[in-house]
């Protein structure tokens, strides 16, 4: 029986984080189709897709933490995930005031984004394509005090809110992931 040998860098942190960035970037995207698509029409799926929210969010750091080393070793993912089951337990709660869920995402946001940014910055040497991460981690800081900000106005907050929110995730996302992507290729060609 012939075994085949590895392909270079297929188990890589590099390459699992490529993956893990592009799916964080897919995830942001269905939901935000999901919102557009749902959320004024049917209450029921809002209130649905403002608890996935964090609560994907908590998977993925988990799985991220579990994937990288473990949760010993990357103490900012492990906190980020158990902020995020938190979060979406306390938005499950405040549902249907949609102020106090607004200052729930937003209080969430600032933690998850500082957690991010320094996860980022952590990753900075080992993994490259960080600046994308830590410079959403800051935005989500930022745009997490505009959330409560946001919250304490009498005008109804509404979950289509969160949409550009989630789409700078995406966006993030998909740039740390397209990075490594090319890095990956210019380094498998000068390997070549």
């Amino acid at each position: 029986m012939q075994q085949h040998a590895p392909q270079p860098g297929h188990n890589s942190p590099q390459s699992w984080l490529k993956t893990y960035y592009f799916s964080r970037a897919a995830f942001a995207l269905a939901w935000i189709g999901a919102v557009l698509a749902f959320a004024r029409s049917a209450p029921a799926v809002a209130a649905v897709l403002m608890v996935a929210y964090p609560a994907w969010d908590a998977i993925a750091n988990l799985v991220d933490a579990s994937r990288s080393g473990g949760m010993a070793r990357n103490q900012p993912q492990a906190v980020n995930a158990l902020v995020s089951v938190v979060t979406a337990l306390a938005v499950a709660i405040a549902l249907p005031d949609m102020h106090l869920v607004l200052g729930v995402f937003g209080a969430w946001a600032i933690l998850a984004g500082v957690l991010q940014l320094g996860a980022g910055l952590r990753r900075w040497k080992s993994a490259g394509a960080q600046w994308a991460m830590v410079l959403s981690g800051a935005q989500s800081a930022l745009a997490g005090g505009f959330f409560i900000v946001q919250a304490g106005q009498p005008a109804m907050p509404a979950v289509t809110g969160l949409v550009g929110y989630a789409g700078f995730g995406a966006f993030y996302f998909l740039v740390s992931a397209l990075w490594l992507s090319v890095a990956a290729t210019r380094r498998a060609r000068k390997a070549t």
